[in-house]
């Protein structure tokens, strides 16, 4: 999460010499080419299904990427991650099974309603959309990635999705470039960005992701809108208010309340020739470690591993 947000407050000083479709444009193209060499992936040697999913995930990156810059630039980074973060909470709540989960959502708009004020006639409605598009993009991307991790091997669907993404956003932002694109300053800063986003938080999600439940991992992502409000303070001077800072507590709790009880009960395989290396599995969002238990062939030890080693 101080990845992610760090990499998104560095987005900030590159608006005054480009524009944030422009900035969104230059680090996604930064993390493909290196997520693209890091992973070599096989196109043709991996499933349709895959593919089609790590297309609708890029897609669906470049749509949030796009738009939180766009908000960014108009509202506080704090505010900015509290109403992206509806969009995860309105997945979590699709997906239970609970009437009483219904009033988390509610609880979350109230937050979201104090952070950005609305009925105040300086209310900026442009960066309030922009917001919410990327609280859509997000969400969708977080059913995608699960499908592209049940479906692809390894790291290859995240490289060839943000390949995608960078295509997208490309499209859109081509028509505003300038100069400035290709100082070495900017790529510079571009480069950095795209290490800390996406490609650093990815990598660190996995490794958290073999350890943590699903519950556990969505119940700590839900203190996101808090990490961006305080990395929006220190890097970025923006101090919010009392007010503000009430909307944040409702934000995360309402997260931390809808998140506690996702767990998948199935434990699928990604497809491909690669899948059945352990080495190549990636657990999905909401399984544990396939490696944690000992191998069928391999004696059953005496006494339960430690929690460290599973």
């Amino acid at each position: 999460m101080v990845s992610v947000q760090t990499g998104a407050s560095l987005a900030v000083p590159l608006f005054d010499r480009m524009s944030p479709a422009g900035t969104a444009w230059l680090r996604l193209s930064c993390a493909a080419v290196l997520l693209l060499v890091w992973t070599r992936p096989r196109i043709h040697r991996l499933p349709r299904r895959g593919l089609v999913a790590a297309a609708a995930l890029g897609c669906a990156s470049a749509v949030m990427t796009l738009c939180s810059f766009q908000a960014i630039d108009r509202l506080p980074l704090g505010t900015v991650s509290a109403v992206e973060f509806t969009g995860p909470l309105l997945v979590a709540v699709v997906w239970s099974r609970r009437r009483a989960d219904l009033v988390w959502p509610l609880l979350a708009l109230a937050g979201v309603l104090l952070l950005t004020r609305p009925w105040e006639a300086s209310a900026d409605w442009s960066g309030i959309g922009y917001a919410l598009g990327a609280a859509a993009g997000l969400g969708g991307y977080i059913v995608l990635t699960q499908r592209v991790g049940d479906r692809l091997p390894g790291q290859q669907g995240v490289a060839l999705s943000t390949a995608v993404a960078a295509l997208c956003t490309g499209a859109v932002a081509v028509g505003g470039a300038e100069a400035d694109w290709w100082s070495p300053h900017v790529l510079a800063v571009s480069a950095l960005a795209a290490v800390l986003l996406p490609i650093a938080p990815h990598v660190l999600e996995l490794f958290a992701l073999r350890r943590l439940t699903a519950g556990a991992f969505g119940t700590l992502m839900s203190l996101e809108p808090a990490v961006a409000t305080g990395i929006g303070f220190l890097l970025l001077a923006q101090t919010p208010d009392a007010g503000q800072l009430a909307g944040v507590v409702l934000v995360c709790v309402a997260g931390t309340a809808a998140c506690r009880g996702g767990t998948r009960s199935d434990t699928p395989r990604p497809a491909g020739p690669t899948a059945t290396d352990p080495a190549a599995i990636r657990p999905t969002v909401d399984q544990p470690d396939v490696r944690s238990g000992p191998r069928p062939s391999a004696p059953r030890p005496s006494a339960p591993r430690p929690s460290s080693e599973r």
